[in-house]
């Protein structure tokens, strides 16, 4: 046994990173409560798509499980997984609502999205795709998705609501669902202010028993079941997908991904210490394959793109710094599958205050932008407001990117635009047009 164990802090690299089984655990703790609102939440937004509340639940842990353990064994990084938010409400208001595809055929196109990036991967390009996006535009998409996500989460709790006339307005503040939602947002933003972890997951959980207690909330005599997992599990129409030509469906789920992967990879990794000299990311490779392959598994099982979670962060705050502290993490969202089922009955109204939440954490990532200058300003201005507005990242990624190129090719940059910029460009280009004619 102590054998055993000896050979675990040599491969996970304990004394060259000054840490131990204790730190590391209670750092895998730490990041499970931060992110633990994802078992409730995730099956809410993919509920609205019309897969099975309860299966979505089992597979939100199983591929929170999966990825975690795979991030922390085999690529040895304090960096948790689960299905992202944005791309789980992409995949519910823009893919299946919007465009009335069938959510099986929408994991197809999930699980196309994990290959593609199983292939890059292996190929390299994902690296030059990095390379070729300015990152204060990778910046605005961030905040762009954040404004999205907030923006399903204030609808979500009646505080806005479709109005013939201005599009939009402010709901019935005296509805009790709506009181309740902003009670619960009052307690995730002081449990917040006051340090306190899984502020988020305590959030949903109190303003469900509140709306247990006001009748608002009711229980099911029929128990979602762990085994409902087979309503959802290889349900995926991948043929369907390649039949109906979801390649921008793909890009995005994509993109967003690579996006999200690689920015919270660098933060991570910065704030733990593990990146080298000149920016280098040790085992980048086992990185990027882990989150490819948690993409997969994800939509095998019947869950959204599987992303790396900024709440890791909070691990690496606590002491973590090798990849037990993502092992502990996967253990115990596996271990939660106990509790997912529950997820089911989880209203609306509950997390609608965690996408808002969620959505004003992700704001910070503006002040990366050079907002003096307006060739850029301009740009990542359109990204964030078209996403939500349009109520599409797909159409917030083609507006923003391609008035990038443009404007640096009006003002005599074009020099500053990777080829790359202007491949995508000229891609998104022919999509407005595509969209206009058939319009």
């Amino acid at each position: 046994m102590t054998g055993l164990r000896h050979r675990a802090e040599e491969y996970f690299e304990f004394k060259a990173l000054g840490t131990t089984w204790r730190t590391e655990v209670l750092a895998g703790v730490t990041t499970f409560m931060t992110m633990a609102y994802i078992i409730f939440v995730n099956p809410s937004i993919l509920h609205d798509a019309g897969v099975p509340a309860g299966a979505a639940a089992v597979a939100t842990c199983l591929a929170a499980g999966f990825g975690s353990l795979m991030m922390g064994a085999f690529a040895r990084y304090p960096i948790a997984l689960a299905p992202g938010m944005g791309l789980n409400a992409y995949f519910t208001y823009s893919v299946v609502n919007g465009m009335g595809v069938h959510w099986e055929t929408a994991l197809g196109a999930v699980f196309l999205s994990g290959i593609s990036f199983l292939v890059l991967t292996a190929v390299g390009v994902r690296q030059l795709i990095v390379e070729a996006i300015p990152q204060q535009l990778c910046s605005a998409v961030a905040c762009g998705v954040g404004l999205f996500i907030a923006l399903i989460g204030l609808r979500n709790s009646g505080v806005v609501v479709p109005n013939p006339s201005t599009m939009v307005s402010i709901g019935n503040l005296r509805e009790p669902s709506t009181l309740l939602a902003l009670g619960g947002l009052l307690l995730i933003t002081c449990l917040t202010a006051w340090r306190i972890k899984a502020s988020i997951l305590i959030g949903v959980v109190a303003t469900t028993l509140c709306g247990f207690a006001a009748g608002l909330v009711h229980w099911q005599r029929q128990m979602r079941m762990i085994s409902d997992i087979k309503y959802t599990a290889f349900h995926l129409d991948i043929s369907g997908a390649v039949r109906l030509g979801v390649l921008e469906i793909v890009f995005v789920f994509l993109f967003v991904d690579l996006l999200d992967n690689v920015g919270t990879l660098v933060a991570v990794s910065q704030k733990a210490g593990l990146t080298q000299a000149g920016g280098y990311i040790p085992r980048l490779n086992r990185i990027l394959l882990s989150d490819a392959s948690a993409t997969i598994f994800g939509s095998l099982a019947g869950t959204s793109t599987v992303v790396s979670y900024i709440e890791s962060s909070a691990g690496v705050a606590a002491g973590g710094r090798t990849g037990v502290t993502a092992v502990v993490t996967g253990l115990l969202f596996l271990l939660a599958l106990g509790v997912a089922p529950l997820g089911g009955v989880i209203p609306s109204f509950a997390t609608g205050p965690a996408l808002i939440a969620v959505g004003c954490l992700m704001m910070p990532a503006a002040t990366e932008i050079d907002w003096m200058d307006f060739t850029i300003a301009l740009p990542a201005f359109l990204t964030m407001v078209t996403i939500p507005l349009t109520y599409s990242i797909a159409n917030g990624l083609a507006l923003g990117f391609s008035s990038y190129t443009l404007i640096r090719v009006a003002t005599g940059r074009f020099r500053e635009v990777k080829w790359f910029m202007y491949l995508l460009t000229g891609l998104f280009l022919l999509r407005f047009y595509y969209m206009g004619k058939n319009g």
